[in-house]
């Protein structure tokens, strides 16, 4: 099965988990559509404005791979990639209806980011409110193996490297090395300066290639200046 068979249609979030099913694939909800009646269907459509709203299932079916390979390789593990896809649906469906056509690839790039960074914001404040006030900081624990999860085809330094970095510079690198966007697209995709993205992606392949070096790891997904 694929990616599309684990991301639940609205109203379905119960629906029974598939025989042996795991990962991004474990619930089939989507329903496959062709757009609103007589209509032009699909989200190229969609964003060109001379189509229908894309149904549930073409969303998932036309998207769901790009943006659950975002997730995953944004927060490092398949729990939260599966969480990270399920909720960037879920607001793209919500909000097609005020959707202006511009860059739909770009829109679910933005929505998926900027959950990863709320996500990872609100843990640092549930951690940090939790501690005792005698509390020793202690270094991260090496990656677990679902982090080598098959749809991440980084090797494991790389996704160790890319673990250390944080949130703001390993989205920035992730977003221009992984995804080959421009600095003006990833700017305009989180809401940004184009000098502080630059600056941003040029310390985080510094500290990328520090970590490389030191571990022999492929140096072959950073980028050049």
């Amino acid at each position: 099965m694929s990616v599309v068979d684990g991301v639940n249609e609205p109203g379905v979030a119960g629906a029974p988990a598939a025989a042996g099913g795991t990962g991004p694939t474990a619930v089939t909800g989507a329903s496959r559509g062709t757009g609103g009646a007589g209509g032009v269907g699909g989200t190229d459509a969609f964003d060109r404005g001379d189509g229908e709203m894309p149904s549930w299932g073409e969303l998932v079916a036309e998207h769901a791979e790009s943006v659950y390979r975002l997730a995953y390789r944004l927060s490092g593990n398949r729990h939260d990639a599966e969480d990270l896809t399920q909720e960037t649906f879920m607001r793209v469906f919500r909000s097609l209806k005020t959707y202006r056509p511009g860059t739909f690839s770009g829109w679910l790039h933005r929505i998926t980011t900027n959950l990863f960074l709320d996500m990872v914001r609100h843990r640092a404040t549930v951690r940090m409110e939790a501690l005792p006030e005698d509390y020793d900081r202690v270094e991260g624990t090496e990656p677990t193996p679902e982090r080598m999860f098959e749809l991440s085809t980084l090797d494991p330094a790389l996704s160790r490297a890319l673990d250390a970095l944080s949130p703001d510079f390993r989205v920035a690198v992730i977003l221009c090395d992984g995804l080959d966007m421009s600095y003006d697209d990833i700017a305009d995709t989180l809401g940004l300066k184009l000098g502080t993205v630059r600056s941003r992606i040029h310390r985080a392949r510094a500290q990328l290639r520090q970590s490389l070096e030191r571990t022999s790891g492929d140096l072959t997904y950073v980028g050049t200046e």
